[in-house]
């Protein structure tokens, strides 16, 4: 079994990452295989001075040696640089401490529900754990589930479709290389050029922008999650996953949108056998899942992203202690977090992938999983 705990607060002392399941003797190391994805995730034109003060490393300091996976638990940790800026709010110690509430509450942030939730009155107490920081973290344990993938075949990648009004249609082949040349994760340079002049305005109403990010992952065997349980379903396990990350307000599979609008003859993915292969499809618009279960072709979802909640120009709200009218607090913060949401999106769709994989496949070790994922490759290829 997979799964993964984080720990830590926006500006604590660092975020703490515990992966469990991961086989023995996967090669794993920090800055040749978490490090990248960090950047990647503090990148993208639109994003506040948080990303100027940070420069994340993840450090491994438990469950690898002579860099070499051992079975045992994976623990990771991310420094916050700004907890230097902070020691004083955010003491985990009460002798000398200080307490200054935040109680405007952010109209799209989860303050106002949270201190309602844990029967408090400080919105810090809230924002801290609610803070898009803690991707950081998920980004961390979603790269060591694609170092797995990757000596399992699988790929994991993502792209920007829209930004605000500004949005290309959605395509099949995407240049990574010109994804990640873009300042906001966009393949079409001219559909970038706008996204960013967009973001630009936006700062200058002293407002946000949300968007659209597509994730896919290739080379994804049939055969992975179940239809026999509502909890197995992976589109579900999936839809949940990336429903999770802040800001997301939906997640369609495959063209959700176009089948919901188009007779059946259109949109249904019509099978053939090809020798060698096994069972491919002609089309993919149901996303690479069919009941709930891989059909062998690439898993793809795309990801909505509300603007983000913290205004330069804030939102008139309530005070949580008066019930006062008052405009919203605010925290440095974002304009715009679409490109880097979609390197979280990325994490979050390798890890499901890579449980349900681990699910399948079984294994202490990665040999192992290797060599159970060849005899099921060949039993799939061929027709009864």
């Amino acid at each position: 079994m997979l799964r993964f705990l984080t720990a830590g607060e926006s500006h604590g002392p660092q975020l703490t990452v515990i992966v469990e399941g991961v086989p023995a003797g996967l090669r794993l190391d920090a800055r040749r295989d978490i490090d990248p994805h960090l950047r990647r995730r503090q990148g993208g034109y639109g994003r506040g001075k948080r990303q100027q003060i940070e420069h994340d490393h993840a450090e491994i300091v438990a469950g690898v040696r002579g860099g070499l996976t051992l079975g045992s638990p994976v623990a990771l940790v991310i420094t916050n640089r700004d907890w230097d800026n902070w020691r004083g709010p955010m003491q985990v110690t009460a002798a000398g401490f200080k307490r200054k509430p935040v109680s405007r509450v952010r109209p799209g942030h989860a303050d106002l529900a949270g201190m309602l939730k844990y029967d408090l009155d400080d919105a810090r107490d809230v924002l801290e754990r609610a803070s898009a920081r803690e991707t950081a973290a998920r980004v961390a344990a979603g790269a060591v589930a694609m170092a797995l993938l990757r000596r399992l075949d699988v790929r994991v990648t993502s792209w920007v479709q829209r930004i605000g009004v500004v949005a290309i249609d959605w395509r099949e082949d995407v240049d990574p290389i010109a994804v990640e040349a873009s300042p906001v994760r966009c393949p079409d340079p001219g559909a970038s050029e706008r996204m960013v002049a967009a973001i630009d305005a936006a700062r200058e109403r002293g407002d946000t922008l949300g968007g659209s990010a597509v994730v896919t992952a290739s080379g994804v065997v049939a055969g992975l999650g179940s239809y026999a349980q509502w909890d197995r379903k992976l589109d579900g396990l999936i839809a949940q996953a990336l429903c999770s990350i802040p800001s997301v307000k939906g997640v369609e599979i495959g063209a959700a949108a176009v089948a919901a609008r188009s007779p059946g003859s259109q949109v249904h993915d019509s099978p053939r056998y090809v020798e060698g292969e096994g069972f491919r499809h002609l089309s993919n618009r149901q996303g690479g899942l069919t009941g709930g279960v891989t059909d062998g072709e690439p898993v793809w979802a795309t990801v909505h992203f509300k603007p983000i909640s913290t205004l330069l120009s804030p939102l008139r709200s309530v005070d949580a202690h008066t019930g006062a009218e008052v405009n919203a607090h605010y925290e440095r913060s974002d304009i715009c977090v679409v490109p880097a949401g979609a390197v979280v999106a990325e994490a979050m769709l390798g890890w499901v992938i890579a449980a349900a994989m681990a699910e399948k496949l079984g294994g202490d070790s990665l040999a192992e999983m290797r060599r159970n994922l060849a005899g099921y490759r060949r039993s799939t290829r061929r027709l009864r």
